[in-house]
């Protein structure tokens, strides 16, 4: 992963504490790649115990099964399941809500019993801790307003985990009308990130980009893949993209910890 040593189950002698699943956007997309970059080197900082499964990593079947394809769903699924079992694997670090979702509520189904931990959660349980320590200085005087990814928030009960990363690291946070268990969908969701909206509708990533962008914050954070993409579009629509950027929540505390 560009200059980053990242510690693959394949080349381990040993079962490591995480599984670190990188999921298809934190691999193949270019913008969220530098939020799989950044997460990675947060680890490696702190020196948590954790292994990658690279090539051998597969789609959880999250996008098939919301699409309503059952069947390829569940033979992606026990694909992944065979793969995780057989590096004795127990508890999973995901950077996607939708990955982080599937593995916590769905797998159970399939005989996938793991610990689940989402990363906003897992950032801010070290916080807690004293392990991970920011700079507030470096984010003096800056605002963001966070998008409450759905599976995240009303999927999973998850608000103040991002929320306080976030105050943490130095900035003022500053909350959109619709926030929480309120907040509007960026519209990528239910497998809507991979088709063209049906003519008439109207465009929800738009909207609420709109609602992020009228907070006045400098800086829209998220801790989404796909709330990502459907956000950093809205921001290049409306021509802001000098007035706020586009974060997710681990790259806030790379930042945080000059990395």
């Amino acid at each position: 992963m560009n200059d980053i040593k990242i510690p693959l189950l394949r080349e381990m002698n040993r079962t490591p504490e995480y599984l670190f699943w990188v999921g298809c956007a934190g691999a193949f997309d270019p913008r969220y790649r530098k939020v799989t970059q950044s997460f990675a080197k947060i680890l490696l900082h702190l020196g948590v115990d954790f292994g990658c499964l690279g090539a051998e990593e597969t789609c959880t079947g999250d996008p098939a099964r919301r699409a309503g394809n059952e069947m390829l769903y569940q033979m992606q699924a026990l694909q992944v399941i065979e793969t995780l079992n057989r590096y004795h694997i127990k508890k999973i670090i995901t950077i996607c809500p939708h990955c982080f979702n599937i593995f916590k509520n769905e797998y159970p189904d399939l005989g996938g019993h793991y610990e689940v931990v989402h990363h906003s959660t897992f950032l801010k349980q070290l916080m807690e801790e004293g392990k991970l320590i920011l700079n507030p200085e470096i984010f003096k005087g800056t605002t963001a307003t966070f998008h409450d990814p759905c599976y995240l928030g009303r999927g999973n009960g998850i608000y103040e985990d991002p929320r306080k990363i976030i105050t943490t690291a130095g900035i003022t946070l500053t909350e959109m009308k619709r926030n929480r268990s309120f907040s509007l969908c960026c519209g990528a969701g239910g497998a809507q990130m991979f088709k063209e909206s049906e003519p008439g509708h109207t465009e929800v990533y738009a909207e609420r980009t709109r609602e992020a962008l009228d907070t006045g914050a400098s800086i829209v954070a998220t801790a989404c893949p796909f709330c990502m993409t459907m956000l950093s579009d809205g921001i290049k629509k409306e021509g802001r993209e000098e007035d706020s950027q586009n974060f997710d929540i681990a790259e806030i505390v790379a930042k945080g910890l000059g990395l």
